[in-house]
């Protein structure tokens, strides 16, 4: 059963090898620090590169807003051909007066009776026609175009700002998933040390019971604890696989290629960083400059429905030709077309809409307000989230601190029982409990280091220095 175990064990580390061949061949190899992640990350996650095309749309829709500010040049041309020229029926005015005159002069007897008018057909117009316009219009005041244009910079720059919170965001996921992956790889490598420390203990413990020094038990109790590292380091395969999975998502790098950290777990830093909070400002938070550029656009919004109240004018030009023929000969220089020019002034002027425009006044001012309650509201939330990240961080790092001693202490302890037992004055199972209590001290230890690393990453998020 145990070479059985170690035979499956073998195979698994062969199949992972070689597929790890495989992909190398095929894939891209990137061995990156944290910076280099998050660089990547910067240029390929599908979130930035959407917050980016969000900005670029408003960047061209300011464009547009700048468009309404300048002439409006228009073309028109219609040809009509007319098979059947439409008759129109005008009032017979020609019988009345001819019999009048006719009575007048005595042809006709002066007691006839002139008959009503009626009407009659008549066909006006041309077979062929033609004309052709240029209209141009410009904008002279117009309250909402010009409160517009004032806004372009804040909306743009409220934009700007999502792209900001954005990376900031990806920036937190890229360096929790990278310091995960580093851990993970840090308790893989010492597994394969305490895997390689019992295996020797358990070669010591066979040898010693061939010379009659030590029982049966003995190896079984070392080899079910390499049983139970071997099926750690499975796991830990397992981990070190998602983790890596999870650090390519976050940096939006295809699962194929193949990602090396080069980074160092360093706990050097981590007392340094809690005394950043000097000197904080509100506006290092994206959030809160976020909401304040957002509370900046809604009091344009403000001014844009209170400039509806005033009239708008514009000046329009409308320059035309037009001709009639019989005949298809538009294009006979001899032939006359006939020019017709308009200029003038337009004033609209709002009396009354159905309080429409009073009441997006009323909505734009409630905007206004919440946004002031809203700052306020964040001021105390960012308060509290610096207060919470800084003692989450200083107790886990006193934490870190104890599970180092721990550690250590286990560390020591596994070898004065280890070599207690190699005098022939302990026994194996001291040997077993002590190498059993420092890979729990490990465990605490990397569990302990991920919280201080997690909760370093948490501050600086909260001081607005990520």
């Amino acid at each position: 059963m145990k070479a059985f175990i170690n035979r499956g064990i073998s195979v698994l580390f062969l199949i992972t090898a070689f597929s790890g061949m495989l992909r190398a061949q095929d894939s891209l190899s990137h061995p990156y620090s944290l910076a280099q992640c998050i660089d990547y990350a910067l240029t390929h996650q599908t979130q930035i590169r959407s917050a980016e095309i969000d900005l670029q749309s408003t960047i061209a829709h300011n464009k547009e807003v700048t468009g309404q500010a300048l002439p409006q040049i228009s073309a028109k041309g219609d040809l009509q051909y007319l098979p059947q020229i439409p008759t129109q029926f005008i009032p017979d005015f020609i019988s009345p007066s001819v019999y009048g005159v006719l009575i007048k002069e005595g042809v006709l007897p002066s007691d006839t009776k002139i008959p009503e008018a009626g009407m009659f057909p008549v066909a006006f117009g041309t077979k062929y026609s033609a004309d052709g316009t240029i209209s141009v219009s410009q904008t002279l005041f117009d309250g909402s175009v010009l409160v517009a244009l004032q806004a372009k910079k804040t909306v743009e720059a409220l934009s700007r700002k999502s792209v900001q919170q954005s990376k900031r965001d990806v920036r937190e996921a890229v360096s929790k998933a990278y310091y995960n992956l580093l851990i993970t790889q840090k308790q893989m490598d010492l597994t394969n040390t305490n895997i390689a420390r019992v295996e020797k203990l358990l070669h010591d413990t066979k040898a010693m019971y061939d010379q009659g020094f030590a029982e049966k038990l003995d190896i079984d109790r070392v080899q079910v604890q390499l049983n139970n590292l071997q099926t750690s380091r499975i796991k830990l395969l397992n981990m070190l696989a998602l983790s890596d999975q999870l650090l390519k998502f976050q940096m939006g790098m295809p699962m194929k290629e193949l990602l090396t950290p080069t980074d160092t777990l360093s706990t050097g830093d981590l007392t340094g960083i809690l005394a950043d909070s000097a000197g904080f400002d509100y506006d290092q938070r994206i959030e809160y400059s976020l909401l304040q550029t957002q509370k900046k656009a809604n009091q344009y919004n403000l001014k844009r429905y209170r400039m509806a109240y005033l009239p708008t004018v514009s000046a329009f030009m409308n320059y035309g030709k037009n001709a009639g023929r019989s005949e298809f000969d538009f294009f006979k220089h001899d032939e006359p077309w006939f020019s017709t020019w308009i200029v003038g002034l337009s004033v609209n002027v709002p009396i009354f809409d159905g309080m429409q425009r009073k009441y997006r006044v009323d909505q734009a001012k409630l905007a206004v307000e919440k946004n002031d309650i809203q700052l306020e509201g964040l001021q105390q939330s960012i308060d509290l989230d610096i207060q919470q990240s800084k003692t989450s961080l200083r107790n886990d790092i006193e934490n870190l601190s104890s599970q180092q001693d721990n550690m250590d202490l286990a560390e020591s302890v596994y070898e004065s029982a280890k070599k207690k037992y190699e005098a022939g004055v302990g026994s194996n199972i001291e040997v077993i409990n002590a190498e059993s209590d420092l890979k729990q001290a490990q465990t605490n230890y990397f569990s302990a280091l991920y919280d201080a690393i997690i909760a370093k990453i948490e501050y600086q998020k909260a001081l607005g220095k990520l």
